[in-house]
């Protein structure tokens, strides 16, 4: 784990706060159920979780700033520190993720499946978080995180086959969210749960064909999603041999997905992703080197913080439509090196 400077952490900070405190522009993912439903603002909508242009975005912001304020040796600087524990004070209270529960209730399919693997994020760091515990954030978060398993529970039995786009809608990266957060709160149904589906969705996978990736929207590469989910679930033995049959070009010098995406105009929300697309990258291939043989495991080292690098800036001074959730990413990649 790499912890990040003090100037990068708070820099981080600030753009959390000032993220999810922009209320507009909002994508609300709302789907209207009739003439009485059209009358919605993102404060009354969603009290805890608007802001940061939509709901998934704002959640993991919020997990960057309970993660942030836990960072050893506390890197960010006593004012965004702060502001931090302010932001989470206003939002993660018991009201108002009670009408986040209640909307999950009568909303089932509602951010399925990238935000309930992010939400149960939260709920995960702040189970675990000290400042958390005393301030009253981890409390506010156990209804949401018992609706989310349940809604976990239910889904994934119906599921038929998984999605591996490189977007929202994939299904590996958001088990792998889920489990890890199953993992430390100790819910051992979902835990099982999620391992049975991946092994019969994906335990049988050999020579991904990596060259196809990305599409022209992609945060995630739907090859190192379903790698870094394997990990977790066959353990290092097993998942270093289910590696080495998936995608054999780790070994390989010149493999694609080291290569660092070009995003464009970053503007563009859908352009943007592939921004994200740089750190997913980096956290993922950061977390699959302990499978590799010490030369591709070096190449990693090598190669993962161009991918970084090259998006710094739009982390914390692009367009919003980079600020309001890349740092998320960053931070994972970060802590994962």
């Amino acid at each position: 784990m790499t912890i990040p400077s003090p100037s990068r952490a708070t820099a981080w900070a600030g753009t959390v706060v000032s993220a999810v405190r922009q209320e507009y522009p909002w994508a609300a993912q709302h789907t209207v159920t009739g003439p009485h439903d059209v009358n919605v603002t993102p404060t009354r909508l969603h009290p805890a979780f608007f802001g940061s242009f939509d709901w998934h975005s704002c959640v993991h912001m919020l997990w960057s700033a309970v993660t942030l304020l836990d960072l050893p040796g506390e890197p960010v600087e006593a004012s965004s520190a702060e502001a931090l524990t302010s932001l989470l004070d206003e939002r993660l209270t018991p009201k108002n993720v009670a009408v986040e529960v209640e909307m999950l209730r009568r909303r089932p399919t509602f951010e399925r499946p990238y935000g309930w693997g992010w939400a149960l994020q939260l709920v995960a760091a702040a189970s675990s978080s000290p400042r958390a515990r005393e301030r009253g954030w981890a409390e506010a978060l156990e209804p949401l995180g018992a609706v989310l398993q349940d809604r976990f529970l239910h889904w994934l039995p119906g599921m038929v086959a998984p999605v591996r786009a490189g977007v929202h809608s994939n299904t590996a990266f958001a088990l792998g969210l889920a489990r890890d957060a199953a993992v430390a709160l100790e819910w051992p149904d979902l835990t099982a749960l999620i391992d049975a589906r991946a092994r019969g969705w994906f335990g049988a996978d050999r020579d991904y064909p990596i060259g196809w990736e990305p599409d022209g929207h992609d945060f995630l590469s739907g090859a190192l999603s379903e790698a870094a989910l394997m990990k977790r679930v066959l353990g290092p033995a097993r998942a270093a041999a289910w590696l080495a049959a998936f995608l054999p070009g780790l070994a390989r010098e010149h493999d694609p997905v080291f290569e660092v995406p070009e995003a464009g105009d970053a503007s563009d929300g859908q352009l943007a992703h592939l921004l994200g697309l740089a750190l997913s990258r980096a956290w993922h291939l950061r977390e699959l080197a302990p499978l590799l043989a010490p030369d591709a495991a070096q190449r990693i080292g090598r190669t993962t913080p161009a991918q970084v690098d090259r998006v710094a800036d739009a982390i914390t001074a692009g367009d919003f439509m980079a600020t309001h959730w890349l740092v998320s990413f960053a931070l994972k990649a970060e802590l994962a090196a």
